[in-house]
Order: C-alpha cells, then structure tokens, then sequence
C-alpha cells in the first residue's frame, strides 16, 4: 500500500513531455451553420460595415482607412470600401510561425496547429489557503512559473494584474517576469505606444536583436485587440494595430461580443457583429502591413439575463465557438477561442463550464485557445488550484492530439490469444511493456474505487491540487539566459523606470 502511495505521488509530479508542445488537432472541424449561412453572414457584415461603418477614435488610423478608399465622417465613423476587406484578407497569412526565445517552444499558428494558453488579464487572485486578493507581481511571478512548468500550456499570458506596481511603470517589470521566467512566445500588452515600444525592446533584447528591421521580419510576440463592442475601435487598441502591424508581430483580434449586452441577444446578431469588428481590425493592420499576421478572435458568449453577468461554458458560447470557427476558415485566418468559466469556485460548475468552452473550440477547429488554464468568476480572478485542474484538462486534450496507433505490435492479436477466451490482460507482457505509458496518468483526480479510497485519495481535487502547485513553484528551474541579456533588460527596466515609464497616450 505505501508503494502504492509513492507511485501515485510519483505520476502526479509534473513532467516534461515534449509531445505536448506543439499539438495538431487530428480531427475534422465541428460545423453547426450551413455553408450558405456563413456566406451570407460575411457577405451581410462587409455591407453593413460599407454602408453604415465602425467608430474610430485614433486619426491616424481614420486616415489610414481614408487613404485606402474608406470614407471618413465629422463623427469618427468609418465606411470601409469592400474592395479594402477582401484586398486585406488575401494579404493576411494562413498559417505562420510565432517564435519563441527557445526555439524548441516555438508555435505554429493556423492549419491544424493548435496552442493552449493560460488565463490572461484578471484583477484578482485567488488560492485556496489566501483566498480573493488583489493580483501582485508575486501572483504573475508564480503563474509564469507554472505556465512555464507545463508543456501544454504553448504561451504566455498576462495571468493576473500586478496591481501592487505603478501603472507608468507596470509593464517593465512585467515584462521583464515574462520574459526571463519563460521561455515561451510572450504576451504584450496593448496599453499605449511607450508601453509597447519599451516591451519591443525588451523583447528584442531577450532574442539577442538589435535593429528594428530584423525584429519585424518574424512575430516575436503577440497582443489581443479587444474591440469596444459594439462597433468602436478606441485609441489605445487602434495604436496597438498600428504598433504590432509596423512590427510585423501578432495581433489576435477579438471583439467583446456577450450576446445581450454588447452584441445583440440572438446568436446570429452577435456573430455578424462579432465578424464585421474583426473584418475592420484586420484591414487596418494589413492596410500598415500587408502580410501582418492577425488571428480571427471569438469571444461570442452570452450574459446571464437575470443578472447582466457574463456567462460561459453555455450552449450559446459552445454554439458561438462551433460558427466562429465556421467564419475564420471562410476568411482563411487563423483562429482564437476561449476556454471561460463563470464560477467562483474550483467546483462541479468551474469544470463543465470550462470543459464546455474548450473542448467546443478544440472540436471547432481553433488555433489558439486562451484563458485555457486557471480562469474563474467571469475573467475577474486567476484561481492557483483551478489551473492544476485546468492543466489535467488540457493534458486530456493534448493526448487525444496524439495519433491512434494501428500496426501489428499495437492490435496484440498475440496477447489476444494468449489470454484466451474469459482471461484478463492484466499481466501479459503486451500489458506489462506498456504499463507507465498506456493511458493518461493524471494530476489530480482519483480513480480508485470506493474500497480502495486512502486518505491521501479521498482529499478533495482542489486540495490536492494545493500541493501540486506549491510542489511545482518549489521545484521551478529558469530558463537559460545569457548573463550579458539579463543584464541588458535589466538594466533597460532601471533606466526606463527612472525615466518615469510610460506617459499616458
């Protein structure tokens, strides 16, 4: 029995699996509109954005879409010339190659690739010992520490907001975690052109690159770019098209389309919305750069009526993940969905509604999933213990990824025999040499039955999942870094932050 112990402690340790690191989605693309149907949503949202337009805030990007045969009014709005959208769609890339500091972590974006992402962009924090507080620089330190600890987890991600630091200064430090903690591509974000200048910087610095010329010829690192639904790009998202554009880094365009609050109520409403805001924000990046690499971003969900609180994980958001998917292969963009939860607990509710998100976008076809680990309440708190549980889920999806064997060793007709009719395979050799690597060990969950159940199985998931992280955090290892670019992005962050950081745009 304590042998049994150890074993089980040992396969719950997390260990590196190469397989997990860059996963292609072997299966066809879930559709739930009819081909006819996504061609009159298109066709619907070019129309409308031609004739009625989207706000614009920044002039620079107004007088980019006018300079490109758009038209402009006194009102901001902007009625973008068809010709403009299908010109920037054939520009857009398929499929390209987002690279990371360890060439190893390096992600193919588009086709059947697909990458797993950690929560992004939260306030809060959340562990089952401290409870709900404020996020810190701590927290984001540690949820770096963990997205880096577990292969299927493909990038970076703003996992909390450092609010502990000041808002001119946020983004050097920040950045500065992501990119010496990780070695994954890494997450920018889009909050103002010093922002981002000095996060380009770090990140060059972090490649070994000095000129702005070689940083552009491949994406380096990506953003989000939420459009404010409905209908308006404001000034801070428009610069961070523009920025990552001129760049030539990702942008992944995404619309807050929550079906009766910012989108219409019905389904349909939302997603014409949601495809028309994509179509502009695509356009204005290939309009700055013709081959830009964009993602069509979906985030189309549904609010709770009674409440007005986001919902997730519901038969609407599952519905809305299976026609966006349907949209962005119809505009041949890559994709990004979401895996959300609107539960305030590591609970019953957290899992299915996580489950339900993500496993609609990965049978939908997504290239990029986001806030696939450790997202709770709605997007407001990233939950430590949730993550573990999230990743186990992740795990799930990145064995179900590997290809299906059928050779003479894996059909076992000699086992079949030998066992004979009534027989069990416990103890075959077929069995026993496959014995650490048949199925899926898990991380967290147990599966002994109820005789079987010790006091180390029968501890709650989210109890055991606090001894998972805390072992993982214990047992991090950074990356490697050249002592002459550590110094070199330190010292960028010292001078930047007595400089005064970012002024407000």
């Amino acid at each position: 029995m304590a042998r049994r112990r150890e074993r089980a402690k040992r396969v719950r340790t997390p260990v590196s699996t190469t397989h997990h690191r860059r996963l292609v989605n072997p299966f066809e693309p879930l559709k739930v509109l009819s081909d006819d149907n996504v061609a009159h949503i298109h066709q619907t949202a070019k129309t409308y954005l031609a004739e009625h337009g989207i706000k614009v805030l920044l002039d620079e990007a107004r007088t980019i879409f006018s300079q490109n045969g758009s038209t402009v009014d006194e009102s901001m709005m902007v009625r973008i010339d068809p010709d403009s959208i299908d010109a920037a769609l054939a520009a857009a890339p398929t499929e390209f190659e987002l690279l990371a500091p360890n060439p190893d972590r390096n992600q193919h974006v588009g086709g059947n690739s697909l990458v797993l992402a950690p929560v992004g962009g939260p306030p809060f924090a959340s562990d089952r010992e401290k409870g709900r507080r404020p996020g810190t620089i701590v927290d984001q330190e540690n949820f770096l520490k963990l997205t880096q600890s577990y292969d299927v987890m493909g990038s970076t991600a703003p996992c909390v907001e450092p609010s502990d630091l000041p808002l001119n200064t946020r983004h050097l430090r920040s950045g500065l975690a992501t990119l010496t903690l990780s070695d994954k591509p890494a997450f920018i974000y889009s909050r103002g052109r010093d922002r981002v200048r000095d996060s380009f910087e770090l990140t060059k610095l972090r490649f070994g690159i000095e000129s702005d010329e070689e940083f552009a010829q491949a994406p380096r690192c990506f953003t989000n770019i939420n459009v404010n639904s409905p209908r308006q790009l404001d000034i801070p998202m428009s610069m961070g098209i523009i920025d990552f554009a001129r760049m030539g880094q990702m942008n992944i365009m995404t619309p807050f389309t929550l079906a009766g609050a910012m989108a219409p109520v019905t389904l349909a409403g939302a997603l014409v919305l949601q495809h028309m805001e994509v179509l502009a924000a695509v356009t204005l990046a290939q309009l700055v750069r013709p081959g830009a690499p964009v993602l069509y971003g979906a985030f189309t969900s549904n609010v709770d009526m009674k409440s007005g609180s986001p919902a997730f994980g519901t038969p609407e958001a599952m519905k809305g993940a299976l026609a966006s998917g349907q949209l962005a292969r119809h505009v041949g963009l890559p994709w990004r969905s979401s895996g959300s939860s609107a539960s305030n607990a590591v609970d019953a509710q957290a899992g299915y509604e996580t489950m339900t998100n993500t496993y609609a976008a990965f049978l939908a076809g997504a290239s990029w999933i986001m806030h696939a680990a450790g997202w709770q309440e709605g997007g407001l708190t990233a939950n430590y213990e949730k993550f573990i549980v999230d990743v186990e889920m992740c795990q799930m999806i990145a064995e179900t990824c590997q290809p299906l064997k059928v050779d003479e060793a894996e059909l076992a007709l000699d086992a079949i025999t030998d066992v004979g009719p009534g027989g069990h395979f416990f103890g075959t050799d077929h069995t026993l040499a496959r014995f650490e690597t048949a199925f899926y060990q898990p991380l967290v969950f147990s599966r002994t039955n109820f005789e079987q159940w010790t006091e180390e199985g029968s501890r709650r998931t989210d109890e055991r999942a606090t001894e998972i992280w805390k072992k993982v955090l214990a047992e991090y290892e950074a990356p490697p870094l050249p002592d002459d670019r550590r110094a070199a992005m330190s010292d960028l962050v010292d001078r930047r932050t007595a400089e005064g950081g970012a002024a407000p745009d």
